[in-house]
């Protein structure tokens, strides 16, 4: 297949980019040139060096390059999204675009953002989703702040209701790996919540589900959670971490009676997910990187 990665070289997209390349796929990357990843030498590159943001309008060389399916690893918000669709449409056979947890109501009630009950239960493709747009905004300085429109609600609802582009909505959890959360900040800084869980996932094992939305069949029109089969409670995840100097957090007042816990099973049954690096091993890796 021929497969365009928008933000191909960044923490997860270079993975991406990686594993199609490795798999055999012929792989283009579009990005702004700040971010270089070692990538395979078959993999074609296009920069858009003039850009200072995310792209609201791509060059025509992206359609020449003819793809089978197109992965948007930065689009986050409407527009972003509004701009991917308009110039694919009619060019591509699938768009996927990752999106977040913080699209669920459960997160809203996690920080606050929406009062109410606790969400109880795995979430699943199918659970409720926040009432209240923009979670944000309120950290943005100016309009143009990238927390100002932020919202992947807006995101996924123009991705998946054009009926004209078939697309997949990858939803991710908290991602570690070499570069990005390496220090495990998202678990040694909430150690005061022992009986917190929290899905999260190694690079490459994101990664190789976000591959699986581009290239498999089945995943087109589609929504998918990747993460962890089972979330552990942070005090298990301590057990298996090197101990840390990073201070607790006691400023934030999130809500530790919800747990943000993704139900992992559509992926695994309808395009036969699964992790190819283990838990052990990819905290293994990732400990090593700052070593």
């Amino acid at each position: 297949m021929r497969i365009l990665v928008i933000g191909g070289t960044g923490f997860i997209g270079s993975h991406v980019s990686r594993q199609l390349a490795e798999a055999g796929h012929k792989v283009c990357v579009f990005h702004r040139g700040q971010t270089e990843a070692l990538l395979p030498g078959t993999v074609q590159h296009l920069r858009d060096r003039a850009s200072s943001g995310l792209p609201r309008v791509f060059p025509d060389q992206l359609l020449q390059f003819a793809p089978d399916s197109v992965v948007d690893m930065i689009a986050m918000s409407e527009g972003d999204a509004h701009a991917a669709v308009e110039t694919f449409r009619g060019h591509t056979g699938r768009l996927v675009t990752v999106s977040s947890g913080d699209v669920y109501l459960a997160y809203a009630r996690f920080t606050g953002f929406e009062p109410g009950p606790v969400e109880v239960g795995p979430l699943r493709e199918d659970s409720p989703l926040r009432t209240t747009l923009y979670p944000y905004r309120r950290k943005a300085n100016a309009p143009e702040d990238k927390h100002y429109d932020y919202d992947k609600i807006l995101v996924e609802r123009t991705v998946l209701g054009d009926d004209a582009l078939p697309a997949t909505v990858v939803r991710l959890p908290k991602v570690y790996g070499s570069g990005r959360n390496a220090d495990f900040a998202t678990v040694h800084r909430y150690r005061n919540h022992p009986k917190w869980r929290w899905t999260h996932g190694y690079v490459e094992n994101i990664a190789a589900a976000i591959v699986l939305a581009a290239t498999h069949p089945n995943a087109g029109n589609r929504i998918f959670h990747v993460g962890e089969n089972q979330t552990p409670t942070i005090k298990q995840r301590l057990a298996d971490l090197p101990p840390s100097n990073l201070p607790v957090d006691e400023t934030d007042s999130f809500n530790f009676r919800q747990d943000i816990v993704y139900d992992t099973e559509l992926i695994r049954e309808e395009l036969g997910y699964s992790e190819i690096v283990p838990y052990l091993e990819g905290i293994r890796r990732t400990v090593q990187s700052t070593e």
